[in-house]
């Protein structure tokens, strides 16, 4: 699963006798002083951050600590070097692939219990991965080589980065007949407003560290599932991150499902989308209104206000996927009125009514609500109307009462359960599979 490094092996050159002292301090020593100037030419520190990146180092010591428990640190440290050793931009699209897909593959390898010397943080830990892409884009804004990158240039190499690193590149399904196909995804930690601070966490996304590349068996015969991460940022949405990542896959998916973090104690099957998002992102970014299309891809022709689930949703209910209760969720909060801005909207727990302006899904109108609209938007944009498709929001976290305190037994052990009976349901739906 995980691709292994392979070190280059530098030759060494026997210094000739006759050299005289003043020769072999300057052969020794020129190129330490080299590369140290060369690390400190390599990044300006005084251009602007993103609210994320700036959490990093101000959102107290978290960040820094998971990515030492978990040893991702390495991975931060190694890109960094390489980036100032990029001779021009095409270089560092390598450097970036590379180590943008090598954060993936030891973030999920780590999952799974394929690399359980990684530190001493438990494997449904899903924040290493999290800091180590903030720290790489922040290294990305702050790149300043000695030829020039254009903001085009430097904008394509963050996307580039976002990709490989949440695993939207390395999608990859069997050919031929007899396999299901099943695409799910998670999303970051998110939330860092709260009394939480910088230690948030989302089961959603290590749920999906535990799904990519796993095999369920059914009546049906195998199914290969394969699993993405997304931001918790408005502006990728409108970006189409969503649209990109299963658009290529549609329609020859036989499931599609989005998760993400809900409310405490319970996971829901979200029964309806709603076409409306409101909130701050993860960036401090503010939306209020109708959900944007992405032009690069096919939508419906009539934009529907809200789009009902094609899960198997009784089917998952009525499984035994862990101690948490299963329910489908159908509440929806709606304007009636033609002109939707003009009276206050109405919500209900019985699906939206006819010809209403949609103010909220099943799971409000955040980007939980938008992952699940847009995917199946795009779903029905192909004319896939069939194909099982929705949202799955999981049980919440509780964390720690001491607030320097990022990790503790009781979050270790709440966290496993959530994981667990989420991997559980995406199993119980793709053994649904008609």
């Amino acid at each position: 699963m995980v691709s292994k490094s392979r070190w280059l092996q530098k030759p060494v050159y026997k210094v000739l006798a006759c050299l005289s002292f003043v020769s072999l301090v300057f052969l020794v020593f020129l190129p330490v002083k080299s590369s140290a100037k060369e690390k400190a030419d390599c990044y300006d520190s005084s251009v602007s951050l993103t609210l994320e990146e700036q959490r990093i180092t101000e959102g107290g010591p978290y960040a820094k600590a998971i990515l030492q428990a978990s040893q991702f640190d390495q991975f931060v440290e190694k890109f960094e070097k390489q980036l100032c050793s990029a001779p021009n931009v095409k270089n560092a699209e390598n450097i970036i692939d590379k180590h943008g897909s090598q954060i993936w593959e030891a973030a999920v390898a780590r999952a799974q219990g394929e690399r359980p010397n990684m530190g001493d943080l438990d494997q449904y830990d899903d924040r290493p991965l999290y800091w180590a892409r903030l720290s790489m884009t922040r290294a990305l804004r702050q790149w300043s080589p000695n030829f020039e990158v254009t903001d085009d240039q430097r904008q394509a190499l963050i996307k580039q980065l976002e990709y490989t690193s949440r695993g939207i590149t390395s999608v990859q399904f069997p050919k031929g007949n007899g396999v299901q196909r099943i695409l799910v995804s998670g999303f970051d930690p998110y939330g860092f407003g709260t009394e939480y601070g910088a230690r948030h966490s989302n089961p959603s996304g290590a749920i999906a560290l535990q799904l990519d590349g796993l095999r369920v068996q059914t009546e049906e015969g195998p199914a290969v599932v394969q699993a993405v991460n997304f931001p918790v940022r408005w502006k990728d949405f409108e970006q189409g991150i969503v649209e990109d990542a299963f658009g290529p896959y549609l329609p020859q998916l036989d499931l599609m499902m989005t998760i993400s973090q809900g409310g405490p104690g319970d996971m829901e099957i979200e029964g309806y989308h709603g076409r409306w998002h409101v909130g701050t992102d993860n960036n401090g970014k503010w939306r209020e209104g109708v959900i944007p299309t992405v032009n690069d891809w096919p939508m419906p022709e009539e934009l529907p206000e809200f789009i009902e689930t094609t899960l198997p949703a009784e089917a998952m209910v009525e499984a035994d996927t862990g101690p948490l209760p299963v329910k489908r969720d159908d509440h929806v909060c709606e304007w009636l009125a033609p002109d939707y801005k003009s009276e206050p909207y109405v919500c209900s727990d019985d699906g939206p009514a006819p010809n209403s302006q949609a103010r909220a899904g099943g799971g409000g109108s955040y980007l939980s609500n938008e992952v699940g609209y847009r995917s199946n938007r795009l779903r029905l944009g192909f004319g896939a109307e069939e194909l099982p498709g929705g949202h799955l929001h999981v049980a919440s976290l509780d964390y720690p009462e001491d607030p320097m305190a990022y990790i503790d037994e009781a979050l270790k052990q709440q966290r496993r359960v959530i994981v667990d009976q989420g991997v559980e349901l995406v199993k119980a739906a793709a053994k649904a599979i008609e």
